[in-house]
C-alpha cells in the first residue's frame, strides 16, 4: 500500500488540475457573445449591464463582476452582478483604483496581499481589474472581478478580459 501511494499523483495535485480545466473560459466564444450582445447599441448602461450579466453567467468560481465609471477623480459604481459593492473609490486606492491610476491591469492572486485593498465582499480572495479608455485612450474607468477562490484568474484570463474590455471600450464609452 505504501509503495502504491509513492507512484500515484498526490490528491492536491488531482484537484488543482480539476480546477484549472474547469476554470478554461473560450474568451472567443465569450467576445463574439458579447459583440452580439452591443451590436448596433452605443449607451453605456444596458451595454455595461448585459456584459456583467454575460461575465456573471459564463465565468465559473466569481462572486463579482462589473464595472467602474471615472467621474471626478473618483471611481463610481457601474452595472454589475453580485452584492452590493462600494460606491465610490479614490483613484490609487485599492486594486481598482491602481488599475485605473497606473493604466494597468492589476491580476491579484491573493488580494489580502495587496497593499490598501478594499473589501467590499469579505469572501473575496482574488481579482482582476482591466481599464478601460476612450477613444484618446484616457482611462475612464475598470472592467472589475472578484472571486472567492485564491488564485482563480490566470495570464489567459487577462488576454481574453483585456480583449472583451476592449469591445465595450467600442461599443459604449467613446
Amino acid at each position: 500500500m505504501l509503495l502504491l501511494q509513492q507512484d500515484t499523483i498526490p490528491l492536491t495535485c488531482i484537484i488543482i488540475l480539476w480546477q484549472t480545466a474547469r476554470m478554461q473560459t473560450d474568451y472567443t466564444q465569450l467576445c463574439a457573445m458579447l459583440s452580439a450582445l452591443v451590436e448596433g447599441e452605443d449607451h453605456t448602461v444596458p451595454n455595461m449591464a448585459n456584459a456583467a450579466a454575460l461575465l456573471w453567467q459564463q465565468l465559473p468560481d466569481i462572486n463579482w463582476a462589473g464595472f467602474y465609471t471615472m467621474e471626478d477623480g473618483y471611481l463610481l459604481l457601474g452595472p454589475f452582478q453580485g452584492k452590493p459593492a462600494c460606491i465610490r473609490i479614490p483613484a490609487g486606492k485599492g486594486v481598482c483604483g491602481t488599475a485605473a491610476q497606473q493604466d494597468k491591469t492589476q491580476l491579484i492572486q491573493n488580494v489580502h496581499e495587496f497593499p490598501g485593498h478594499i473589501a467590499c465582499d469579505s469572501a473575496s480572495n482574488s481579482e482582476i481589474v482591466v481599464p478601460l479608455h476612450n477613444s484618446s485612450g484616457a482611462v475612464i474607468g475598470v472592467l472589475d472581478i472578484d472571486s472567492p477562490l485564491l488564485s482563480r484568474f490566470t495570464e489567459s484570463d487577462q488576454t481574453g478580459l483585456e480583449q472583451f474590455a476592449r469591445i465595450i471600450e467600442k461599443s459604449c464609452l467613446r
